[in-house]
């Protein structure tokens, strides 16, 4: 069992908790996961891993409550326990060797953006981070961002905090104002990392991205993260979650990925109606 040492609501469906995992928590590199079932009877679902306290011995996780599991997750408390808590698993972000980067976190996906520059940060690498979310209500992590970047670019969809419009927006205004990166990371929807990878391909910009949100069981079993990657196949949690950007067919995952939203939809209003939450 693993208990909950905090929880707390970063916006109205995103929740933060941090773990006791002491282990986990003294192995795990940024861009790997975790596997939590919150009950004997629960669904697996992965989990990235946003920092790690080794003086507690806890990991922090931020769940993005959507679904049944995470809405569950979100009504949990400080000093409740997690049933199971697996990892780390996945290959850990190649953060080494370079010279200059930019780390791009679309929504929640911020939360995995952020140990990237946090780590590339402490080798003092210089980092821009650039955070993209719909509106002011659901920006996460604002202070914890800024304090490990070089520059914190905010936008939302709106305008109504920071900049207005997307993160490719900024992303190319960077480039085209000499900022020479040699590698951009970026976490988010699907279709935001392909308008990532069409923006930096015309410069030749090394472009990583993490398909962790397509993943389900985390070991290759079911296949449901299973992505084109340079014309081969590749399941996101055993040979990712991190792929070059510009190798992966975002096409096809995108279609796939939609391919269930009647399911997903069913499964969320009745874990709505039993747990509260928001659509």
């Amino acid at each position: 069992m693993y208990k909950i040492l905090e929880k707390r609501s970063l916006n109205e469906n995103t929740a933060l908790l941090k773990v006791k995992a002491p282990d986990i928590a003294n192995k795990i590199l940024p861009g790997q996961f975790v596997i939590i079932r919150i009950d004997e009877f629960g669904e697996r679902i992965p989990l990235t891993v946003a920092e790690t306290d080794n003086t507690v011995g806890s990991i922090t996780l931020i769940a993005q409550m959507i679904g049944f599991t995470t809405i569950k997750l979100g009504n949990m408390e400080t000093g409740d326990y997690i049933s199971d808590v697996i990892g780390p698993l996945g290959h850990p972000t190649q953060l080494d060797g370079y010279n200059r980067a930019c780390v791009i976190g679309g929504g929640v996906g911020a939360a995995i953006a952020y140990p990237q520059a946090k780590y590339l940060y402490s080798k003092r690498v210089p980092v821009d981070i650039i955070a993209g979310f719909r509106n002011r209500d659901i920006v996460i992590l604002e202070k914890e961002m800024k304090n490990v970047s070089d520059n914190l670019y905010i936008t939302t969809d709106d305008g109504s905090y920071c900049e207005k419009g997307f993160v490719t927006d900024r992303l190319i205004k960077n480039i085209k104002d000499g900022k020479n990166y040699d590698v951009v990371l970026a976490i988010g929807p699907l279709m935001m990392m392909r308008a990532v990878a069409n923006a930096t391909r015309p410069y030749g910009i090394k472009t990583i991205v993490s398909l962790n949100s397509i993943m389900i069981d985390g070991t290759g079993m079911c296949g449901s993260c299973r992505v084109t990657v340079g014309g081969e196949m590749k399941f996101a949690c055993v040979d990712g979650p991190d792929f070059d950007a510009h190798e992966v067919d975002f096409e096809s995952l995108i279609r796939r990925n939609n391919a269930y939203r009647k399911q997903e939809l069913e499964k969320l209003d009745h874990a709505c109606r039993l747990y509260g939450g928001n659509r």
